[in-house]
């Protein structure tokens, strides 16, 4: 008050009328702010950069993970009362139920329960949603590895018909060529059970794994997925103004954010590439500790590579629809 005030009156007459005293007044204009209180200015400046980058996505503890990413000493409760004070608050997640389940005819048990994933593309879970908009629905489909929580392949259609899942599966095998004995996790749906994606699967000779009837909690990673996926990514409304920006939005959220930005706590909080390639660096080291000579044993692997590289051509020539083992995933394709 006196500090507007003085700009019409004289110091001394504000600080008497106000009942301040000139000594108080002065002391408090020549106090500078604290080291806490600039520090925690400057940090509350950071979190305001990294709550805008992930377009209010990132609560607390993934903005503390990213800070200390970067080099900043910083607790939890410290950034969760920093953003209280300045309201960055992280979208809420809202309830989300599984609704695209029809039952197929052919049944396979629940192998994937209480097994521990160790290497990538050891399991395989897949599972469709609903995206709704103002022209109509649209139907997604994606498969994820349960190794990173990586998302392998997607389609996005117009139809709850097979060749959704189908076209998501060659999606993901045009990525990564896993070896036979792979656990494909899904549930129950006719498009599991349909010819058009247990064929391919039979050819690479993968393992089909399904939830039980009516249990969403067999399959709880791929909900998981779509429950963040809804959460992050669509609308408030839970409906996009178009096909087209539906397309564009979950686009750019999956090939761009969630596989190589988002940082998932169950991976400690890592992006699924970072995870990967931490995965791929650390076998990569324990690989070149072996002492590694020219003998019997060294040619009975290269043999069995080339073996495994003959198969799959094979495999290509039984099934067409099988993408070659250096085919780079499509943007159309997956749209």
């Amino acid at each position: 008050m006196i500090e507007k005030l003085s700009v019409q009156f004289p110091i001394k007459e504000c600080c008497v009328a106000l009942s301040v005293s000139r000594s108080g007044y002065y002391q408090w204009a020549a106090d500078e702010p604290s080291l806490t209180a600039r520090a925690n200015a400057e940090l509350v400046n950071q979190i305001r950069r990294l709550y805008a980058e992930h377009k209010g996505r990132y609560g607390s503890p993934r903005i503390t993970a990213v800070l200390r990413q970067e080099g900043v000493r910083c607790g939890e409760n410290r950034v969760a009362r920093l953003m209280r004070d300045h309201k960055l608050v992280a979208r809420r997640k809202r309830a989300f139920r599984p609704r695209t389940t029809l039952a197929g005819k052919t049944v396979a048990p629940n192998l994937i329960k209480g097994l521990e994933v160790s290497v990538p593309d050891q399991i395989w879970v897949s599972d469709i949603t609903y995206v709704a908009t103002l022209e109509g629905w649209l139907y997604l489909a994606v498969i994820l590895d349960l190794f990173s929580r990586k998302v392998l392949g997607w389609k996005l259609g117009e139809t709850l018909e097979a060749e959704l899942v189908a076209l998501a599966l060659k999606n993901a095998l045009s990525l990564r060529q896993p070896d036979p004995g792979l656990y494909f996790h899904s549930d129950q749906g006719s498009q599991y059970s349909s010819q058009a994606v247990q064929k391919p699967l039979a050819v690479i000779g993968a393992v089909p794994s399904m939830s039980g009837v009516g249990n969403c909690y067999d399959n709880a990673t791929a909900e998981a997925f779509f429950s963040t996926l809804k959460t992050e990514c669509f609308p408030l409304s839970n409906s996009f103004e178009s096909k087209a920006q539906a397309r564009r939005t979950i686009f750019e959220y999956i090939e761009v954010y969630y596989n190589n930005q988002r940082l998932h706590s169950a991976l400690g909080y890592q992006s699924p590439r970072q995870y990967e390639s931490g995965y791929q660096s650390e076998k990569g080291t324990t690989f070149s500790k072996e002492k590694v000579t020219a003998n019997p044993l060294c040619r009975r692997r290269s043999e069995g590579q080339e073996s495994k590289r003959n198969k799959w051509r094979e495999a290509r020539r039984e099934a067409p629809f099988m993408p070659a083992c250096d085919l780079d995933r499509s943007v159309a394709f997956c749209l």
